[in-house]
């Protein structure tokens, strides 16, 4: 089996808990700390994706894949955002995603106020995540990976 059907697979499975994480268990218990785990998931989903992306046009060798993340994101952001349709829009969001899963991956503190989480950086600068915020990461995450899945199933 190609590696990039692997990374679709795998790509759909998280999407499939996320999606599940946060229409149907987050309505119904009501713990924050899934709102966590769904941010967590959106990230893996996008990072598959992009896997997908890389691995799917190396295969065709219009891009090579190099063993440096940092260079495979930039022949992403260059090439296959325009392949794929994705938008700057959704590139910043892209980017604003992994930067808020690092944030909470480094962070001393977390906790829940009211209906959002707060996440404290080192310095104690806080970054405040609204229900409203996960739901246009998990929209993100299904975007990016419909456009990952009609692109290289139906191309």
């Amino acid at each position: 089996m190609e590696i990039f059907i692997k990374h679709l697979n795998e790509a759909q499975r998280n999407f499939r808990i996320i999606h599940h994480l946060f229409y149907v268990t987050f309505p119904l218990v009501k713990d924050k700390k899934i709102l966590l785990k769904v941010l967590i998931n959106s990230k893996k989903v996008i990072v598959e994706c992009i896997n997908t992306m890389l691995h799917y046009e190396s295969m065709l060798q219009r891009i090579k894949i190099s063993d440096d993340p940092v260079l495979n994101f930039k022949i992403f952001e260059q090439k296959c955002t325009k392949w794929y349709g994705i938008t700057d829009e959704e590139f910043n969001l892209i980017l604003e995603l992994f930067e808020t899963v690092k944030k909470h991956d480094e962070s001393p503190v977390e906790f829940l106020k009211g209906d959002n989480i707060v996440i404290l950086s080192e310095n104690m600068k806080p970054r405040i995540l609204s229900f409203q915020d996960i739901k246009k990461f998990v929209e993100l995450a299904k975007i990016i990976f419909l456009k990952t899945y009609q692109r290289v199933v139906f191309y």
